[in-house]
């Protein structure tokens, strides 16, 4: 099988893991910096381009790691391959509305999944109310499409919380507000899940100095056993956004465990050194997989 990996750089642990076994296995990849890549349309058959090098009928099936940076172009080629025909492990639109906090909150919740409290609003002039209905300091302030912890800010007093929001109000940043669960102790649990199973799972601890318990950010990894529920929520989270491979962010409350994220294209260092699974190949077997019932020959 011939498969298309959209990422920008062989340099990224995630990309080099996924080729290597792609290889091993006996598929041809290639790596694709998909914000190189051109959609033409108008005259004859829509075509992908790669600088100058048609691509439109050279894969089977796409990997789409696409990052936020460049998230809407990303897609829109991702949407081109899947109008031809080709299979790829996340669909555009589940793309898109992963990297949306709040859209895949709203699905969540929409589907019975447990979320926090959380409230966006772009309204400037009530931010105390805001605050009290979610029952006051201390909150958590993210962005909407913010990644790797970045764009999330502890508001531990009424006037930070205000001031920190307000800022935000003003710079026309979309964020999302959300109740501070203080028993998970700076505690997060990343689920990978590959197709209709959970491949592994890891909890994430904050760093001593930081709430924030993501990798980038300097928190610590080990292997976690999952409760029923807690498949069950991550299984669901993928399927209900489309998703064939993705990272699901759960944190443990005192009413049980609650989706905070989900992501199209999780990072595989961590999890992999944490758990001794091999994502990478699992990733792999799902396309090989899928990819063959597509309606593209090579």
């Amino acid at each position: 099988m011939n498969i298309g990996l959209l990422s920008v750089s062989t340099n990224v642990y995630s990309t080099r893991r996924i080729m290597q076994e792609a290889e091993e296995l006996g598929h041809y990849i290639e790596q694709i910096d998909h914000t190189k890549c051109a959609v033409k349309l108008g005259s004859g058959k829509p075509k992908i381009y790669l600088g100058d090098e048609d691509i439109t009928n050279e894969f089977h099936a796409i990997i789409p790691r696409i990052g936020v940076s460049v998230t809407k172009h990303g897609a829109a080629i991702v949407k081109q391959f899947e109008m031809n025909k080709v299979f790829s492990s996340a669909r555009a639109s589940s793309i898109l509305t992963a990297r949306n906090k709040v859209r895949t909150l709203q699905i969540m919740a929409s589907k019975g999944i447990p979320v926090p409290e959380t409230l966006f609003s772009i309204y400037p002039d009530n931010i105390d109310e805001q605050i009290n209905l979610l029952g006051g300091p201390p909150v958590v302030i993210k962005l909407q499409e913010g990644t790797q912890g970045l764009g999330v800010i502890l508001a531990e007093t009424k006037k930070s919380a205000k001031s920190i929001i307000d800022t935000f109000y003003k710079m026309d940043t979309s964020i999302l507000i959300q109740k501070f669960i203080e028993e998970s102790n700076g505690e997060d649990i990343r689920i990978v899940v590959v197709g209709d199973k959970v491949i592994a799972s890891m909890k994430r601890r904050s760093a001593a100095d930081d709430f924030r318990s993501n990798l980038h950010r300097g928190g610590n990894t080990e292997e976690v056993k999952l409760s029923e529920k807690e498949k069950d929520m991550a299984l669901n989270a993928a399927k209900y956004l489309g998703l064939g491979v993705a990272g699901v962010d759960l944190i443990r409350s005192n009413k049980g465990p609650l989706l905070i994220e989900v992501n199209a294209s999780p990072g595989l260092q961590g999890i992999e050194a944490a758990t001794g699974v091999n994502i990478a190949r699992e990733i792999v077997l799902f396309v090989e997989n899928n990819g063959s019932k597509s309606k593209r020959r090579k």
